[in-house]
């Protein structure tokens, strides 16, 4: 039997962790890394992926590399996890963490482009990305996929048509994905944050005053968490802490209603 400590440890492990450059990813990224993986920074630009990856080598002493990979190009995605697999030799553990929400959409004129532009991101990226890990994962004995969905798959927002559709649809698209990887032992789970106090939020209450303290009010704690309290829920699904666990969504909210 495991100890609690050995439970959670990723020691030898490698972590894949996309949109990790900052907000949520990054903080991501460095837990894993203080848990001992070896991170792979990956986002759109180059320089940031290979800066952020410094800075967790630097302060945790493992390996860490950066990958530039836009996950919205479905072609572009498995030549990233061959570079993975070619610098790394495996991948553990995946966290599909890239997401957008750029601009407010409205169900009544939301554009096509918007809208395939918030889907391409938002669940197409995690599903070729997840198609192209699952089989590395299996023939190096199974792995962890960690989808990073949102509250706002579960109930109608306004100004929030095509983002909520996507999250929802990622939280379907996990359960399918959890049942046919199973029998590769490939866990699947997703997690659903509330608030968290990202770049995107300070800009929400810049823009708009209060927006914080409104955001607080829908949760049972009434407050908007600090994004170092994602990396404890993250590194659960990740590690052999939630081996039993597959096809689950584990809502991360402060008692945040459905």
């Amino acid at each position: 039997m495991k100890s609690p400590g050995e439970l959670f440890d990723l020691t030898g492990k490698v972590a894949v962790v996309t949109g990790s450059t900052r907000g949520l990813g990054r903080e991501i990224a460095f837990g894993l890394a203080h848990a001992g993986a070896d991170v792979v920074v990956s986002s759109r630009k180059a320089a940031s992926c290979e800066a952020v990856a410094a800075e967790i080598a630097a302060a945790t002493g493992v390996k860490a590399i950066g990958i530039a990979c836009h996950v919205a190009e479905w072609d572009s995605i498995p030549a990233m996890v061959d570079e993975v697999v070619c610098r790394m030799g495996r991948i553990d553990v995946l966290v599909n963490n890239a997401g957008i929400n750029p601009a407010a959409q409205y169900a009544t004129d939301v554009s096509k482009e918007l809208w395939q532009k918030i889907f391409s991101v938002n669940l197409e990226g995690p599903l070729r990305t997840s198609q192209c890990v699952a089989p590395v994962m299996r023939d190096g004995g199974g792995g962890s996929i960690v989808n990073i969905g949102s509250m706002s798959g579960y109930g109608s927002i306004v100004q929030s048509a095509a983002y909520g559709a996507s999250k929802s649809a990622l939280r379907h698209l996990t359960m399918t994905m959890a049942q046919e990887f199973a029998p590769w032992n490939v866990r699947v789970n997703i997690l659903s944050p509330g608030p968290f106090k990202t770049e995107m939020l300070a800009a929400a209450e810049q823009a708009q005053p209060g927006a914080l303290a409104m955001l607080a009010a829908t949760n049972s704690q009434n407050r908007v968490a600090d994004i170092s309290e994602i990396v404890g829920p993250v590194l659960y699904l990740a590690s052999d802490a939630s081996s039993y666990v597959t096809g689950d969504d584990l809502t991360v909210s402060g008692g945040m209603r459905k």
